[in-house]
């Protein structure tokens, strides 16, 4: 199976680079600098699983791209138009797209693109980043990939993609229900995004300042507008995901809020902004978390208004 991973990034790279050390038939797409770093250094996996390094990974630029059997895709929401454009020569008649970005807005663009039944559901369950020499640094102990048709089917092809994943040093499942656990995840993605960088803090921090029930009911406002598109969580997911969020003592801060603290740009209108949208954006409703795409939005518009400002300079 000809795999193409869009990207080399913390996620594109980690997962890409176990299944090519693991003898699968990889090639990644990446922008001409960090093929050239990639050439240079290789690819660098440091990992409490254990590290890897794969000298001169097997890179391939967009004019070149001919169809792939599975295109895996992990870029951030707001470079997708640029990703679709770049490895559209890829996607064949039989080709499927597995994405790995969180909330769902995404679906509905690469399926107006390419035609839904191309593209599976997916997402992964990992911390991860690139270093400035451009390692890829794993730095929890989770590395899980689930995917599945959207409808659920046990199709062939999932079938076939799962063993083709399975065995490669990372956990790989194959889901019937991965559309419901996408929105579940969602669900607590949206929430913890809202509440971690409106109060600039990790959860604990958040419990520390006699906080934690905004954390709660921001994440219920997050699971109503869930349930009202037909996919309430489930007992046992919103039960681990609350606890999460109000955990005192925890460390743990969503990754936006790591964005916003280096200035980066952020995914609000993907995350917070569409779940918002699909609630309907009732005047008064939902207050937590309006207030916390407001806060986003400030941040983006007070960057862009910085960039502007010192372009001109």
């Amino acid at each position: 199976m000809r795999i193409l991973v869009v990207g080399a990034g913390a996620l594109g790279g980690y997962f890409g680079g176990r299944l090519k050390s693991a003898g699968r038939d990889v090639t990644f797409l990446v922008r001409p600098r960090r093929a050239e770093q990639l050439a240079k250094t290789g690819l660098v996996i440091r990992s409490p699983f254990g590290d890897l390094n794969l000298a001169k990974p097997p890179t391939i630029a967009a004019e070149n791209l001919y169809p792939f059997d599975l295109i895996l895709l992990s870029c951030k929401s707001y470079d997708l138009e640029s990703a679709m454009e770049s490895f559209a020569r890829a996607v064949g008649p039989n080709t499927a797209i597995l994405p790995l970005l969180n909330g769902m807005k995404h679906m509905d663009s690469l399926g107006a693109r390419f035609g839904t039944a191309a593209v599976l559901g997916g997402q992964c369950f990992i911390s991860a980043t690139l270093d400035p020499e451009g390692r890829i640094l794993h730095l929890n102990d989770m590395h899980l990939l689930s995917f599945g048709e959207q409808d659920g089917a046990k199709s062939a092809r999932v079938e076939k993609i799962a063993s083709e994943l399975s065995g490669n040093g990372f956990d790989a499942h194959l889901s019937t229900a991965i559309t419901q656990e996408m929105w579940e995840k969602w669900a607590f993605i949206a929430a913890a995004a809202g509440i971690g960088c409106l109060m600039r803090g990790a959860f604990g921090d958040i419990v520390a300042a006699g906080a934690s029930h905004f954390g709660a009911e921001i994440f219920a406002e997050c699971c109503a507008i869930a349930a009202e598109n037909g996919f309430p969580p489930g007992d046992a997911a919103a039960e681990r995901n609350r606890a999460l969020i109000t955990a005192r003592g925890s460390p743990i801060a969503p990754s936006m809020l790591r964005d916003i603290e280096r200035g980066a740009p952020i995914e609000a209108d993907h995350i917070v902004g569409d779940l918002l949208h699909r609630g309907g954006n009732r005047l008064g409703g939902f207050p937590l978390l309006q207030i916390g795409y407001a806060h986003l939005k400030t941040y983006e518009a007070r960057r862009q208004r910085e960039k502007a400002d010192s372009a001109a300079r």
